[in-house]
This record gives C-alpha cells, sequence and structure tokens, in this order.
C-alpha cells in the first residue's frame, strides 16, 4: 500500500469580482481550476517530484497534501486516511503529525522574533512534548552549530535559513515532507549541499519527500519518479531515466528542450511556441494543443486519458 495515494483530485478557485460588479459590468461569476482531475501515488521512503512551468498547480496539489487547502473534489489518502472526510480526530492527529512541509522562501516561513530554537521545537512543543536538547541535536544533523540555537533567523545566510527550515520539519519525526521549491532562492552551490543534505536525510530517517520544483536538473538527481503537470493536469509520469530519455508527452519534450545543458552552448533551439492559456477559460480537448507541433483534430476535440505507454503513464492522443 502506498504511503500516499491522490485520486482523482481537482482544486476549483472562485476568482469572480464582488456582487456589485458584476451586476453593473453584467458578468458572470467567474471560476479557475487549478488542478484538474489528477491522480498519482507515492511510494514509502521515495521521492516523487512535480515539474511544470508557473500556474501548473504544483503548490496547490502540495497544500492541498499537508491539509492548508480542501480538495473541490477527489481525494488524499496517507496511510489510508483521508484528511478532508476522515471524522475521527485520533486518526486525523496521527496522520498531520507524519507530515511536514518545506517552503520555498525560508526567511519568509521563519518567525523573525523568535530565536532558532524555539523556531525548531515549535512542532513537539505544541503537543506538549519534552523538548530539551532537541533544537541543538537537530541543529548539528542538519550541519549547523549548537550555539546557532540563540540566534535569530536575520543572523543566517540563505542556505543555513533553508537548514533551520530542514531541522524543524524533522523536529516531529514525519514520514511524509512536502518540498515546495525548497533550494529555487538559493545559490547554485548552496542548492547542491541541501540536496545533498536532503538526501542524506532521506537514507537516515526513511523519509518520503514530495518534491516541486522547476528545475529539471534537481529533479533528475533526487527523484525516484516524476509527474509533468500541465494548466493543473498531469499529462506524463515516469521513471527520471524513462522520462529524460524517452520523453512521450510533447509538452514534456519541450521542458527538456529549454532546459540549460552542459556543454551544449551555442546550440540552436526553438523558443516554446504560444503561452499558457487562460486556466478561466481553457482550451477543449487537450490542454497543450494549441501549443503542440503535433496537434490533429482529435486533440482540439477530445481530451486524452492518461494511458500506460512503454513504462510511463502519458495523456496525449499522439504519443506513439
Amino acid at each position: 500500500m502506498p504511503l500516499v495515494s491522490v485520486k482523482n483530485l481537482t482544486r476549483i478557485f472562485d476568482v469572480s469580482k464582488p456582487w456589485l460588479n458584476r451586476v453593473i459590468e453584467r458578468r458572470k461569476k467567474a471560476f479557475l481550476t487549478a488542478v484538474n482531475d489528477v491522480s498519482f501515488e507515492i511510494e514509502e521512503r521515495s521521492v516523487y517530484a512535480l515539474v511544470g512551468e508557473s500556474g501548473s498547480g504544483k503548490s496547490t496539489i502540495g497544500k492541498m497534501l499537508v491539509g492548508l487547502l480542501q480538495p473541490s473534489s477527489g481525494s488524499v489518502e496517507i496511510r489510508g486516511v483521508d484528511l478532508a472526510r476522515e471524522t475521527d480526530a485520533a486518526k486525523i492527529d496521527g496522520v498531520r503529525a507524519d507530515i511536514q512541509m518545506i517552503f520555498q522562501d525560508p526567511f519568509a516561513s521563519l518567525n523573525p522574533r523568535w530565536r532558532v530554537r524555539d523556531i525548531i521545537v515549535e512542532p513537539v512543543a505544541s503537543r506538549g512534548k519534552d523538548t530539551t536538547g532537541m533544537a541543538e541535536k537537530l541543529l548539528e544533523q542538519v550541519g549547523l552549530s549548537v550555539r546557532d540555537a540563540g540566534k535569530f533567523p536575520h543572523e543566517f545566510s540563505g542556505g543555513q535559513r533553508q537548514r533551520i527550515c530542514i531541522a524543524r520539519a524533522l523536529a516531529s519525526e514525519p514520514k511524509l515532507i512536502v518540498c515546495d521549491e525548497p533550494t529555487s532562492a538559493l545559490d547554485v552551490s548552496v542548492q547542491a549541499q541541501v540536496l545533498n543534505l536532503m538526501s542524506d536525510l532521506r537514507d537516515e530517517f526513511g523519509l518520503t519527500y514530495l518534491f516541486i520544483s522547476h528545475d529539471l536538473t534537481v529533479v533528475q538527481h533526487m527523484a525516484d519518479k516524476v509527474g509533468v503537470l500541465y494548466l493543473g493536469m498531469l499529462v506524463e509520469e515516469a521513471a527520471p531515466d524513462e522520462l529524460f530519455d524517452d520523453p512521450k508527452h510533447p509538452y514534456t519534450q519541450m521542458l527538456l528542450d529549454a532546459a540549460p545543458k552542459l556543454g551544449d552552448y551555442g546550440r540552436d533551439v526553438p523558443p516554446p511556441v504560444g503561452e499558457i492559456p487562460d486556466p478561466i477559460n481553457p482550451p477543449t480537448g487537450c490542454p497543450y494543443h494549441p501549443r503542440c507541433p503535433l496537434v490533429q483534430d482529435v486533440c482540439r476535440r477530445d481530451r486524452p486519458v492518461l494511458r500506460k505507454l512503454r513504462g510511463a503513464r502519458v495523456a496525449c492522443h499522439m504519443a506513439e
């Protein structure tokens, strides 16, 4: 049984103008579908990565996994418990204790008025448990000094702050950590240090990661399985080797072509065609068809189903 099971997950936001504005301007309500019928599973002690352009729904899925957002439809089950529908408070509390999140901006997610010691032990102290010496031990595990426990967040660099966020995430001994662009705000050299630290901690503590990223190089290094999102839909899912060596969806091929490659300086790559469609008024059929070089009439008419193809899952009529 997988640790996380996401089934037909959908999240719709009401982005309508206020009622009076709609009456005066004779406008209907507007709804934005941020996540559209997404299904995937995350095995225990593995890393599942979500990639895609900005606005593809990656962070929205991450927030629904940790319970910060409720699904409009579909379900997220963690160890068989659906946090949105479960009524047993003890089960909900037990599952929530096993989930933590590392945010994109380390400084914004740390309380500037608290000392590092209090920030790290907060998830445990809030449950009334003993936290003596916990912060100092965790700081050493993430490569910082025990003396740092008495400092404030503004006294650290960006990479050190992200290490503090990782230490806080580890405090409650979670099973699942949702990493929302954890290295995108850091320098390249610091990114490598943080990623290596996360890999080591995964092996040491048996962690499971949902890794959200724009950086395909990071994904290739970290993930056991990769899901590619476009306009809120999962268009391809495969192991990193399969995805990078044999991408089947035209959108995945475009992402890989656009990514910088070592030793390919001066290569002639045509720029991506078009922009992401308006998610309030998405195109019919395949959401990628306005930008796709392989588009046919069936693509404009029918939405493709996610199906198995040579060791991967792909939602494309022309994948063969």
